[in-house]
């Protein structure tokens, strides 16, 4: 009788009966030492790829999930890192796509991601000292980043791992991942200007933060190489609700010199003052464009004629990550740093 199936099919790997899924049941399904097997699952770096790649399989199979407490009493690490994150931010784009792609990239390591939240109202140096003080996750990723960053100066004066998304003035002195944002503010510019748009406006984020001023940095310059009238919306900021954005925006379509292009930095933003303008009989395309940033298709689905320049925001949740787990491992070494630059491919 022929055997069906593929003739070099791996047996699954079971567990004996009343066995629990230990480091010793992987280290004998393996054929390996316990601390072999433990060193391959904090992704050691003198353990090869096919070793780790063997140790998390058989891992998976049988259920394995390490004792916190017990990982915590013998290395004294917790196996977790926190996202902390302002609960201000456009869920609907950059902030669950980032979750998501931090998630994923700690699969299959011994690492667990926690999310700690702060609200706009609070210090949000709370957390960072709550977890710092606790020893209650083992790094931190954090974003909304300022060019003179109190939480990124307590860190590293208590030598606590850390990764930021965003750049500092210290940026050369720890690990980040950063969008140019001065690349997108030209490249939004440029992209107005080229469909004839002479007068133009930025909905900006918080002007406190790193990014902001870059973004606008880059569309200035841009706008004085190419003689074109640029300004920033005052009084508003992208981060605001929509109801504060559309009162900041109507006026400049009742008064004065009138906008023919717009910039903004998130779907959010980007539909709320679209729609503001739509509602005063203006069309997108025909009587004024807009160019906005986002992390996940949408904006040319709710109007095929806005201008959008692609964020890879998986790219920037996988190198966090990453970058996390180094300063984590091995840190004295130098910390991993990756700008993301936008070209002309980005924009459609």
């Amino acid at each position: 009788m022929t055997k069906s199936g593929p003739p070099d099919s791996p047996e699954p790997i079971a567990l004996q009966p009343g066995e629990r899924p230990t480091l010793k049941t992987i280290a004998r399904l393996s054929g390996m030492a316990v601390p072999t097997v433990s060193r391959a699952l904090a992704d050691a770096p003198d353990i090869g790829k096919e070793t780790k790649a063997r140790v998390r399989d058989i891992a998976r199979q049988i259920g394995y999930r390490p004792n916190r407490a017990g990982v915590r009493l013998r290395t004294g690490r917790t196996n977790v890192i926190s996202l902390v994150m302002s609960t201000e931010h456009d869920m609907m784009n950059h902030t669950a796509r980032l979750i998501s792609s931090v998630t994923s990239a700690l699969r299959g390591t011994p690492y667990h991601m926690i999310i700690t939240p702060y609200f706009p109202d609070e210090d949000p140096m709370v957390p960072i000292r709550y977890i710092v003080e606790t020893g209650s996750a083992d790094g931190l990723i954090i974003n909304q980043i300022e060019p003179d960053d109190a939480r990124v100066r307590y860190l590293m004066d208590h030598k606590f791992p850390f990764v930021t998304h965003g750049r500092t003035q210290m940026g050369a002195e720890h690990a980040y991942f950063d969008y140019d944002n001065m690349a997108f503010g030209d490249l939004a510019l440029r992209a107005l200007a080229e469909r004839g748009r002479r007068h133009i406006a930025m909905l900006a984020p918080p002007r406190s933060q790193t990014y902001a001023q870059d973004m606008i940095a880059g569309a200035q310059a841009a706008a004085v190489e190419l003689g074109v009238d640029f300004h920033v919306i005052e009084g508003v900021d992208a981060h605001c609700d929509n109801p504060v954005i559309e009162r900041a925006v109507l006026p400049m379509f009742q008064n004065g010199q009138v906008p023919d292009g717009l910039i903004t930095t998130s779907i959010g933003a980007c539909v709320t003052i679209v729609a503001a303008v739509e509602s005063m009989g203006l069309t997108v395309e025909q009587d004024f464009d807009v160019v906005a940033k986002e992390a996940i298709t949408f904006l040319r689905r709710f109007r095929p004629g806005i201008i959008v320049v692609k964020e890879d925001i998986d790219r920037a949740g996988t190198f966090l990550a990453r970058a996390l787990m180094h300063r984590i491992a091995q840190g004295d070494d130098p910390p991993m740093q990756e700008l993301d630059v936008p070209d002309a491919g980005t924009v459609s």
